[in-house]
């Protein structure tokens, strides 16, 4: 029986030279249509790039890689686009499951679920991508834009998210991230790490989300404990989108106007930021608040380093029941740094050990609050927030830059 196959098979099939093939590099338009693109990415073998032309694809399904090595590669981020505005299912434009690969160039635009999702991947680099819901903040829109989750070695940079009902940038129980040079924006949140071990996020600029940069770790979920992460030399400016999260997620409980939250992680860095024009609080320190059935989760944070950030206006505006909670244990404006106080129960007399505790160290001037939430409900004769900045001198050891394999620049 003789196996045919269509003209853009053809095109990809790998040169075979004494046994062993060679990559191949394929060509395609969205004059070849659709099929063509699925079956390119089912026969893809280890080392090829495909490179999408300029002009829009039309795509009804959700498309997925799972051969490792593989380059896919678009005209730019406004000239290649997939478009799923038509999408029939309710998964991830994209899906990449397999290892080494690079995904740069081209827009993924309007899907049903996810934009771009990579699970199980090592050495996954998303670059020069666009992500985008065309008809603006909606809660019907995907939860996730770039969304690598259970995976190791994850460059993101040069990417544009806008529209995602949850995290515009989300990186999950994920180890040795970097995320850098990137745009969220009109995203719910704009850039989040959640439950990952060792992050650098950097040079990126998170505006016009409901919040533009967390660092959360949650329970219930199969990698926790996140911890070594860093966030420095970002903007975080103007986030002054209404939350439009569904019901139901964490992320719903954010208040308009968040410039940098960490919760419930470890050894969090925070510094040389650029923060203004948000209206709740330019960064929060806060446990995790909802009721938890996990006896492996630590619900407060730990070992968090906030310095030489520079802080513009802002607080003026809290939101939502956190920000209307915040502004009523600390006044308005809210202070440019606001710690909510929890800590674990037998440690609330003593606070925790030097290399748990919060440390804050900013320029003369710059606000802060420990709001002392856990000892308001411990001890009711305790009301008052502390607002000196001095109690929480000190620092901690900067963790080690993160290093990627397949970054030029590491």
């Amino acid at each position: 029986m003789m196996l045919k196959l269509s003209a853009g098979v053809l095109a990809i099939a790998c040169v075979v030279i004494a046994g062993a093939a060679v990559a191949a590099e394929v060509r395609l338009s969205p004059a070849d249509g659709t099929e063509k693109l699925v079956e390119t990415l089912i026969m893809a073998e280890e080392g090829d790039t495909i490179l999408l032309g300029a002009g829009r694809w039309d795509i009804a399904d959700g498309l997925v890689l799972d051969s490792d090595g593989v380059t896919i590669r678009g005209a730019g981020a406004e000239e290649t686009v997939l478009s799923f505005k038509g999408q029939t299912s309710s998964g991830e434009g994209l899906l990449v499951t397999s290892d080494n690969v690079v995904l740069e160039d081209f827009a993924v635009e309007d899907t049903k679920g996810d934009g771009i999702k990579s699970k199980g991947s090592d050495r996954i680099t998303f670059r020069n991508l666009r992500v985008e819901w065309t008809n603006g903040p909606d809660e019907k829109n995907g939860a996730y834009g770039v969304y690598p989750v259970s995976s190791t070695n994850v460059l993101i940079e040069g990417v544009t998210v806008r529209g995602a009902s949850d995290a515009g940038i989300y990186v999950g129980q994920s180890q040795d991230i970097i995320v850098r040079n990137s745009l969220a924006e009109y995203n719910v949140a704009g850039i989040e790490i959640e439950n990952c071990y060792r992050a650098d996020v950097y040079g990126n600029m998170a505006r016009h989300n409901t919040g533009g940069i967390l660092i959360f770790d949650l329970p219930n979920l199969p990698q926790q404990g996140g911890h070594d992460i860093r966030v420095f030399d970002n903007d975080s400016v103007d986030n002054d989108t209404p939350n439009f999260a569904p019901e139901g997620n964490i992320v719903g409980s954010v208040p308009m106007g968040t410039g940098i939250m960490v919760m419930a992680n470890r050894n969090v860095h925070i510094f040389g930021n650029r923060l203004s024009g948000n209206g709740t609080v330019h960064v929060i320190v806060a446990a995790y608040p909802n009721e938890y059935e996990d006896e492996n989760y630590m619900f407060v944070p730990r070992g968090v380093y906030i310095h030489d950030n520079t802080y513009g206006e802002g607080g003026n505006a809290p939101d939502g029941e956190m920000g209307e909670l915040i502004a009523e244990r600390t006044g308005t404006p809210v202070p440019d740094i606001v710690w909510d106080g929890v800590t674990r129960i037998p440690e609330w007399l003593t606070w925790v050990s030097a290399e748990n505790r919060i440390y804050v160290k900013e320029e003369e001037g710059t606000t802060f609050a420990n709001a002392k939430m856990i000892s308001h409900m411990i001890l009711p004769w305790e009301t008052k927030a502390d607002r000196d900045i001095a109690n929480y001198e000190g620092s901690l050891p900067e963790p080690q830059p993160v290093k990627l394999p397949q970054d030029a620049e590491g």
